[in-house]
């Protein structure tokens, strides 16, 4: 089998292209024309070609979000799904995802669902994606299906927007007093070593002496000094590699004040919104359990989530066994347990990523509140100190002078 690069005319009239795999050129054209398309080019993609596209990057996950809103739109509005699938092609600025969700156009008029054509692309679109369709196709409700998959993507992308804007200002502020300290023991330091070298043993300060050592030794070692930063950096990514390692790791950040109950609750919030979108798109329980976890990327309340999954298909409740493992803050207990009682478990569940979602806005407001002024204050300190240093041995100077 080889693979052929296409661009077609779809049944509708709409210009299509992409891949597929068949025998040979002829085989390919037989397969396009069979399922209602009209060949403009085919041919097989040259050597590494699949491995550039590979190469140009991830798609925003916007786009994805995107793509799924108007499909539930078009949907909802009554069209056939192949000419909303059609129609959201054409609409597509992105070169990659219009090339991938024109496969999956194709796949969908050969006969396969769409929850199965949007499985074949794992890299592209979400794991829930294809049981949030396929829950829709088995209810009759794809378009409802669609656009509550677009929702529950759309708070998921502003909560990483929250969480990489609310780190931003605090990471700026840290590379700053980095950038700051290495101009003063690059540059400023080694300009008075000079006068100071004809100092008698024992006059200068110990603070001074330490600066001045520090930036001898920055200039002397700084390029093996950055090479062991960068191996122990690739010794630790090894390291946390290896499940248990990362399970230790994640375990510990949850027991750090403050950190740690940000941690759980940002992992909860995706949790709980995932697995209240699934049970309300028709998914079952342990199948929704079994998907909602893989958002979570903390492997110490994944492994205790995988444990309560467990749990569930063997026809136990969810609250209890929620309860004995702790990996959710004691608020989703109490909303999970609510639910459970009143048959109302997605809404529920719904309702308690929104609560959280602000909770988690207040907590990371507090971080940054805490945060901006200690690297703040921490950076004047350290600029602080090293100009006292070398003040106070010019001012030794002075004395020495007088004295004379």
């Amino acid at each position: 089998m080889a693979t052929f690069q296409y661009r077609a005319l779809a049944a509708s009239g709409a210009a299509v292209s992409g891949q597929i795999e068949a025998a040979s050129r002829d085989d390919a054209i037989a397969a396009m024309r069979k399922s209602g398309m009209r060949p403009i080019e085919i041919a097989q993609p040259k050597p590494g070609a699949t491995a550039s596209r590979q190469r140009r990057g991830k798609t925003p996950s916007r786009l994805v979000t995107n793509v799924f809103a108007e499909l539930g739109v078009l949907l909802q509005a009554g069209l056939p799904l192949d000419r909303a699938l059609g129609i959201a092609v054409e609409n597509i600025t992105h070169p990659g995802l219009r090339l991938r969700l024109a496969e999956v156009l194709v796949a969908v008029r050969e006969g396969k669902p769409l929850s199965a054509a949007l499985a074949a692309h794992p890299d592209l679109f979400p794991s829930l994606a294809p049981a949030m369709t396929e829950a829709g196709e088995a209810n009759g409700k794809l378009g409802e299906a669609l656009t509550r998959l677009a929702q529950m993507l759309e708070q998921a992308n502003e909560q990483r927007r929250q969480i990489a804007s609310a780190m931003t200002y605090p990471a700026v502020l840290a590379v700053i007093a980095l950038g700051v300290i290495l101009l003063m023991l690059l540059f400023v330091v080694p300009q008075f070593e000079g006068l100071f070298a004809s100092a008698p043993p024992g006059k200068l300060p110990a603070a001074s002496l330490l600066v001045m050592g520090a930036s001898q030794f920055v200039r002397a070692q700084g390029l093996l000094l950055l090479a062991a930063l960068g191996s122990a950096g690739l010794a630790a990514r090894a390291a946390l590699a290896r499940p248990s390692n990362r399970a230790w790791v994640d375990r510990a950040v949850l027991d750090v004040p403050k950190i740690g109950g940000l941690v759980r609750n940002i992992e909860t919030v995706r949790f709980a919104r995932s697995l209240g979108a699934l049970i309300e798109g028709g998914v079952p329980l342990p199948s929704a359990l079994a998907l909602a976890r893989r958002t979570v990327g903390n492997r110490h309340m994944n492994a205790g989530l995988g444990e309560v999954t467990d749990i569930v298909r063997q026809g136990g409740g969810l609250a209890a066994p929620l309860a004995e493992r702790r990996v959710l803050p004691a608020m989703a207990l109490s909303f999970i347990r609510t639910g459970e009682e009143t048959s109302q478990l997605g809404p529920m569940l719904e309702r308690l990523g929104t609560v959280l979602d602000r909770e988690v806005k207040v907590q990371l407001e507090r971080v940054i509140a805490v945060a901006t002024p200690v690297v703040v204050v921490s950076l004047g300190v350290l600029v602080a100190a090293m100009v006292a240093s070398i003040l106070s041995a010019i001012l030794g100077f002075n004395d020495l002078a007088v004295a004379q």
